[in-house]
């Protein structure tokens, strides 16, 4: 299937689902970062490893699938800026076709879709993506069942970029909630692998963090958390280690404050 079927669908199925659509969840976040060792500085002159992300977060749930959406507004200490969103809508093919579509682990299959949007300094042009850009992204993701987590998601995307070759993009998401004692805790995190193109290197990112449910402490649990976010980033926007005489495996650790809402 093309990108453009793919997403002329995942389209007809919104505008089907918003006639008789209802949510049946949300959460919105913000969330406050700092971090000492980012790589690939947006200027071969200037080091701009110790930055600072704000990030707002939506998630919700609809009876035609399921909607994610993020924005990260990150500062410098050299003084660069980026503003990065992704969107991204996911319809549920169980849900639509009132059919149960689940066996083995799988709960259901959905066609899944992302729009990446982003503005970023980038004088010397080191980036795979481009400083100003709007990629999208389609295909089929799954549902998964797995004992302890609150939920598990895989997604296989054809990526249409911008102003570079397109590529594929495997992403897994999760959620485990635990305790130690009678503090709670959250271990959540994504892992992307973009594959190789004419133009990029493959790269694979796995950031994850690891909160303490602080809001428990005074009766408002999964309020605010407090905790480390920890990336683990290998070829950075598909830019080979060594490339321009940079080092872009990232080895990050941030402090981490996350308010829900």
């Amino acid at each position: 299937m093309t990108l453009t079927k793919s997403l002329s669908l995942l389209a007809a199925g919104l505008v089907s689902g918003a006639a008789h659509a209802e949510m049946l969840w949300q959460d919105n976040s913000l969330t406050l970062l700092h971090g000492n060792d980012y790589r690939v500085d947006y200027s071969l002159d200037t080091d701009d490893a110790s930055r600072d992300v704000v990030t707002f977060e939506h998630a919700s749930g609809h009876s035609w699938g399921d909607l994610f959406m993020f924005a990260d507004y990150l500062t410098s200490d050299a003084g660069s800026t980026e503003l990065y969103t992704e969107i991204s809508p996911r319809l549920s093919l169980g849900k639509l076709s009132g059919r149960e579509l689940s066996w083995g682990p799988v709960k259901d299959v959905l066609l899944v879709s992302t729009l990446e949007l982003g503005n970023m300094d980038d004088p010397d042009h080191l980036t795979a993506t481009g400083s100003h850009f709007s990629n999208k992204l389609a295909g089929v993701g799954f549902d998964l069942a797995v004992p302890g987590f609150n939920y598990v998601q895989a997604n296989l995307y054809h990526r249409d970029n911008d102003d570079k070759a397109d590529n594929e993009q495997l992403t897994l998401v999760w959620a485990l909630p635990f305790a130690l004692g009678e503090q709670e805790f959250l271990y959540d995190g994504f892992i992307d692998w973009t594959s190789a193109s004419t133009d990029a290197h493959p790269s694979m990112n796995f950031a994850s963090q690891l909160k303490w449910d602080v809001g428990a402490q005074w009766g408002k649990p999964k309020a605010l958390y407090a905790g480390i976010e920890y990336v683990h980033w290998n070829d950075k926007f598909g830019i080979k280690d060594g490339s321009y005489g940079i080092d872009t495996n990232e080895r990050n650790v941030n402090l981490l404050l996350k308010y829900h809402f």
